[in-house]
């Protein structure tokens, strides 16, 4: 008799347990399904006014309308954009948080600091955004019109190269370590606390040389401030279409850019992911916003790079990519 109540108690337990299950299996299916009935928040981990913040804006203007809720960007810098980043990985997986995470804090940042969260198991991807391609450049006075003659005198004077690069550990500076890997010769690389002041420097003949984003530096080329050689890209760039890729001026392979991208908590419901990655590939593939990327000096991804899928595979390749560079040259970031 003992044994037989014995089962019965378990029998109704699990019945009790599979009741509750699927009452709460309901409950997310009937939230994803209404989902968004409130305002999300985008956290972008660094200040605000950058061209990464202005990316956000454009895409959550357009994000809205496809959704029917306002999208709010909230800057939360500091700490490489750990902080932004940590916040989101202890948010709640419902759709109403999300994170701005570009290739520098998705790849070169967990192998250079340690983090109170692993990128690669807190987020679920939705969808990648328009991503920085880089440019080298130089100084009007630097004796070189081409990448080969530019090489040919880095080679000849490292001892007076000074590359500027936006902080250690970062994309800029695995550019110059690259580099100098492919033509066999070593020079200062001087890590600055943001563009802004590396700019300054340039255009004041402090450093005469940089790998850096498009972004605020290709207007200087237009101006005719500084010189570029050529796009770290396998092609050429809408922004800039007559400067060549490294394939065609003389650094085949140099391929070096920071993407951006959207993520979330992870459990956050696939139904939700979804539906935030149809919002943003609308807002990607609306006319009036690839203008204004291109403007900017970004690039778009294709279409059929913006999936979740892709964005994961491509987070994968790049962490197979650069992180035996970032070992080989022990980078830390500061």
């Amino acid at each position: 008799m003992g044994e037989i109540k014995r089962l019965m108690s378990s029998q109704v337990g699990r019945v009790i347990c599979g009741a509750v299950l699927a009452a709460a299996l309901g409950a997310t299916a009937a939230q994803a399904q209404g989902y968004p009935t409130r305002p999300i928040s985008i956290v972008v981990p660094y200040p605000a006014g950058g061209v990464t913040d202005s990316v956000v804006r454009l895409l959550t203007e357009r994000m809205r309308t496809t959704l029917g809720q306002p999208i709010i960007t909230e800057n939360m810098g500091g700490a490489s954009g750990t902080v932004g980043a940590a916040h989101v990985a202890r948010a709640a997986p419902d759709g109403y948080t999300l994170l701005l995470g570009n290739s520098e804090a998705f790849v070169l940042t967990p192998a250079t600091m340690k983090l109170p969260y692993d990128p690669a198991t807190a987020f679920a991807p939705i969808a990648l955004l328009p991503s920085y391609p880089f440019i080298l450049v130089s100084t009007n006075d630097v004796p070189a019109k081409t990448l080969k003659e530019l090489t040919a005198w880095i080679k000849a004077n490292p001892q007076k190269v000074l590359q500027g690069t936006v902080g250690s550990g970062t994309m800029q500076q695995l550019c110059g370590v690259s580099i100098q890997h492919m033509i066999g010769a070593k020079w200062q690389l001087i890590p600055y606390r943001g563009g802004p002041p590396a700019m300054q420097d340039m255009l004041a003949g402090q450093i005469n040389f940089m790998c850096t984003a498009t972004g605020s530096f290709l207007p200087l080329v237009r101006a005719g401030k500084i010189r570029a050689y050529a796009l770290t890209a396998k092609s050429r760039s809408e922004a800039a279409p007559d400067i060549p890729t490294v394939d065609e001026a003389g650094l085949p392979g140099l391929y070096v850019s920071v993407w951006n991208a959207l993520w979330a908590p992870v459990g956050t419901a696939p139904e939700i992911v979804a539906k935030l990655n149809v919002a943003a590939d609308a807002a990607m593939a609306d006319p009036t916003f690839h203008k204004r990327i291109v403007e900017m000096g970004l690039d778009m991804p294709p279409a059929d790079q913006r999936t979740p899928e892709a964005l994961e595979n491509l987070r994968k390749a790049d962490i197979a990519k650069w992180w035996p560079v970032i070992k080989a040259a022990g980078l830390k970031a500061e």
